[in-house]
């Protein structure tokens, strides 16, 4: 970003421009100007030729450094950089600022200034000694956050002060940058969760393909097609050469449903239930991405992530360090929701078999505990981690959240209460556990989720 001094176009902008360099006289300017004219007047008073020009020296200095100081032309340029643009909450990001003087001349001092929002902590302020021609000057503060969100940081101001500190000016550039804090991701042990489909690795579900997984017959050769990949009788019978078909692996999915209904969570902050449900969220999603599953995030209202595609954002691969960006810049600015249901979300999953489901649930009713039993219908596996808004705002569990839980785990939901103070890892843990516990006691067992 660039600036510079205000171009005097014409009389009317410069008598305007005049008037708001007269507003920047400092306290030292106005005090020389006011004891200026009560010398003058008293000089005239008292018919003392020496006190006036003492008085007129007192008031005509102010006006001429305002002058000067308004024709200044500086030409500087103003760069901004993050490190890093991305930050998760109660971490630090580190702001640098550069100056350039891209003229001949040398400038004066100069007083740097940057708006944050409040959120971020004090309004960042800079003195710069003389900046040669040509020269630069760096420096750099930190912002941090508890609260996630995007975070505008600019525009630059400017401000110049003539060398006696009568006067001061402020310039703004016209660029600024957004800082994007980002919800707590917590490492999660790679548990067993009896169950579930896997992804990639041992116990991987496979589907016959050829040269991709549409494809159901063989096919003639192409170049590039591994030799012993022919499959020599049906060459001979159709007298050219055909491919055999081959596994491919089928890649498993993962939903992660977070509920954003504005009633199904009570409290505010970075304390709360829904900020932790949010922070779970983002865990669960980056854990299943590490893990090579294709991951969709859904919320109440049927949304997900922009560029998502059908299957979600593919894990294992070298976008899944991009897609992780874009889910968690969208639970970055995630909020409650005007919603009092989950049927949008059922909507969207009722399509197939969605592989596992993991949700993040607030408050239910009976309602909503039904909605659920269905998606658990349409799903490999399912893992709910419910807030009862009570425990954590109140103190006292709702005596009802035991009746919603039962009812989950009857719907065969893998149901777990979350208590305030408790990470999800632990919690993780405990889902594996309850997940065993109800395999031996007689529910089907399959693969595992690791």
């Amino acid at each position: 970003m660039t600036g510079g001094g205000m171009p005097a176009a014409s009389a009317e902008e410069d008598r305007g421009g005049m008037r708001t360099a007269l507003a920047g006289l400092t306290t030292r300017g106005r005090s020389f100007l006011a004891a200026g004219i009560a010398a003058a007047v008293c000089a005239y008073v008292l018919g003392q030729s020496d006190l006036l020009r003492v008085g007129l020296l007192l008031a005509v200095l102010p006006l001429i450094c305002t002058a000067v100081l308004y024709r200044t032309r500086y030409r500087v340029a103003g760069s901004r950089r993050l490190s890093p643009a991305r930050v998760p909450a109660g971490s630090e990001a580190r702001v640098h600022l550069r100056m350039d003087n891209v003229s001949r001349l040398p400038t004066g001092l100069l007083m740097l200034q940057d708006r944050v929002p409040y959120v971020l902590g004090p309004r960042p302020r800079f003195v710069l000694d003389r900046v040669e021609a040509v020269g630069r000057r760096e420096v750099s503060y930190r912002v941090r956050s508890d609260l996630r969100g995007r975070y505008p940081l600019g525009p630059l101001q400017l401000r110049l002060s003539d060398p006696f500190g009568m006067c001061e000016l402020t310039r703004s550039f016209s660029t600024f940058d957004t800082l994007t804090v980002v919800p707590r991701v917590e490492p999660l042990p790679p548990v067993r969760l009896t169950g579930e489909a896997k992804g990639y690795g041992d116990g991987r579900q496979r589907s016959l393909a050829l040269a991709g997984e549409d494809d159901v017959i063989p096919r003639g050769y192409r170049y590039g097609d591994d030799l012993r990949r022919v499959h020599w009788r049906l060459t001979a019978r159709y007298g050219e050469l055909m491919v055999r078909r081959e596994e491919q692996p089928q890649r498993s999915r993962c939903t992660v449903l977070l509920d954003t209904r504005g009633i199904a969570f009570d409290g505010a902050g970075p304390d709360s239930a829904f900020e932790w449900a949010v922070s779970g969220t983002a865990s669960t999603l980056v854990h299943m991405l590490e893990r090579g599953f294709s991951v969709r995030l859904l919320t109440d209202t049927g949304t997900s992530v922009p560029g998502e595609g059908a299957d979600g954002f593919a894990g294992a691969s070298q976008e899944s360090a991009d897609a992780a960006g874009l889910m968690m810049d969208t639970l970055a600015v995630i909020d409650h929701s005007d919603g009092t249901g989950l049927s949008r979300a059922y909507e969207v999953l009722r399509g197939g078999n969605e592989g596992l489901l993991v949700a993040f649930l607030g408050d239910l009713d009976e309602e909503q505990a039904s909605v659920l039993a269905k998606m658990r219908q349409r799903s490999g596996g399912a893992i709910a981690f419910l807030l009862d808004s009570g425990a954590w705002v109140r103190g006292t569990p709702d005596e009802q959240g035991e009746e919603w839980l039962r009812m989950l785990r009857e719907a065969g939901w893998t149901a777990v209460a979350v208590p305030p103070g408790v990470g999800l890892a632990d919690l993780w843990r405990e889902a594996d556990r309850q997940r065993n516990g109800v395999a031996s006691t007689g529910s089907t067992a399959g693969g595992g989720l690791s």
